[in-house]
């Protein structure tokens, strides 16, 4: 049987061929910024990770040969039948009746931690428990944890992040399926996620697959869409089909839906990390967004500036051609600014040599001039170069980079 989801080997490599073109443009357009902001990243993903970590040995128990020696020689058998050479250092968590478990890596350690409402409810089927412990096996095997942080900048893009993360899941599923040894026992693990510690009991597995023909509506397609897991129950199709030999065909989802989808970045990812995520790579982007941002403002307000001086030439212009010279001020040539965004802070003439100097109000730049210079062609025509002076090209048009 093959262990990995059929669409997430594609799915990965979109991800990475978009997260690396990301993580390159950040690198381009912050002049390098953003790799100091990928360290400040590190350090609060350190930070967070250590805590979880330290709450781990300070909290939960660690299961080893001495301390519940059941729970791990099931994580030793499992480790050898997925093909994981070291096994995670694993631990028992009571979460007040949390049906989980979870894998988490560690300056290069993983770790797996197992709930206690769950090990506890699957007393009786504890081959069951080897679904659990093979679902979390299956993220450390595929190396999902160690891609996340490359993979971060396409991890948020809608549709894309939350299918690349649906499809670990199902591939992660598998693994739990091929570390039970009765075919059945995955199904048992999720029906104790979805009923609870009594009730899984009772519930009827086909009744509950034969739900899956629901999710294709509009409302059930888009908030899957966005999520980070399939819904159960087409998990649990899933993994009966494969006791029975088989490979399930989940039901189509709503064409719109995909649509909205689109529209919403995928936010579902939990804990600290996540958090400190959001805000690194909101950090990230607000590295490039802020300055091409301030360069977009000012940009405005230098082309209104030479839109300025171009009237302010346009005086001096008929003015010579009028009397032969240049004025001795712009009022002389007839001019008067008219400024309604106050981009100027002042405007003049050189008597001397009809050059034309537009100072900008941005206070970056005060004191600073654009400068229109005459002179005259073949045809007796006035023509005028604009230079920028100290005014860096970048914020000045193509007219004016001379």
């Amino acid at each position: 049987m093959n262990l990995v989801y059929k669409n997430e080997k594609t799915l990965f490599g979109i991800m990475l061929a978009v997260s690396l073109l990301i993580w390159a443009l950040l690198v381009v357009g912050t002049v390098g910024m953003a790799l100091l902001w990928g360290l400040l990243f590190f350090i609060s993903y350190c930070f967070a990770q250590s805590a979880l970590v330290s709450y781990l040995r300070g909290t939960a128990v660690q299961i080893t040969a001495a301390q519940f020696p059941d729970l791990h020689q099931r994580i030793e058998a499992c480790c050898q039948r997925l093909g994981l050479e070291q096994a995670p250092e694993a631990y028992l968590l009571q979460m007040g009746g949390v049906f989980n478990a979870f894998a988490t890596r560690f300056l290069g350690r993983h770790f797996i931690v197992l709930y206690s409402d769950v090990v506890d409810a699957l007393e009786e089927r504890p081959d069951a428990i080897n679904f659990y412990i093979g679902h979390e096996i299956g993220h450390i095997r595929q190396h999902h944890l160690r891609w996340s942080a490359l993979l971060a900048p396409a991890a948020w893009l809608p549709l894309l992040g939350p299918a690349y993360a649906r499809a670990r899941e199902y591939t992660c599923d598998r693994h739990g399926f091929h570390a039970c040894d009765d075919l059945k026992s995955a199904q048992v693990g999720l029906a104790a996620l979805a009923a609870g510690g009594k009730r899984w009991r009772q519930l009827s597995v086909g009744q509950y697959t034969a739900q899956a023909q629901q999710s294709g509506g509009f409302w059930m397609s888009f908030h899957e869409l966005v999520g980070d897991y399939p819904w159960l129950v087409k998990r649990m199709a899933v993994v009966r089909a494969l006791a029975q030999g088989n490979e399930v065909t989940q039901p189509g989802r709503h064409g719109l839906a995909y649509l909205l989808a689109l529209c919403v970045p995928r936010l579902g990812v939990g804990g600290a990390g996540s958090v400190l995520g959001v805000i690194a790579l909101v950090g990230v982007l607000a590295a490039v967004a802020i300055p091409v941002y301030q360069d977009y403002l000012v940009k405005a307000r230098m082309a209104q500036a030479i839109n300025v001086g171009h009237e302010a030439t346009a005086a001096v212009e008929r003015y010579f051609y009028a009397n032969g010279r240049g004025p001795a001020t712009l009022e002389a040539a007839g001019y008067a600014m008219d400024d309604p965004n106050h981009a100027v802070q002042d405007i003049s003439v050189d008597p001397g040599n009809g050059m034309v100097r537009v100072y900008p109000s941005d206070l970056n730049y005060r004191g600073k001039a654009i400068a229109f210079t005459p002179r005259v062609d073949e045809n007796k025509r006035v023509v005028w170069q604009c230079a920028g002076g100290d005014i860096p090209a970048r914020v000045l048009p193509p007219e004016c980079h001379n």
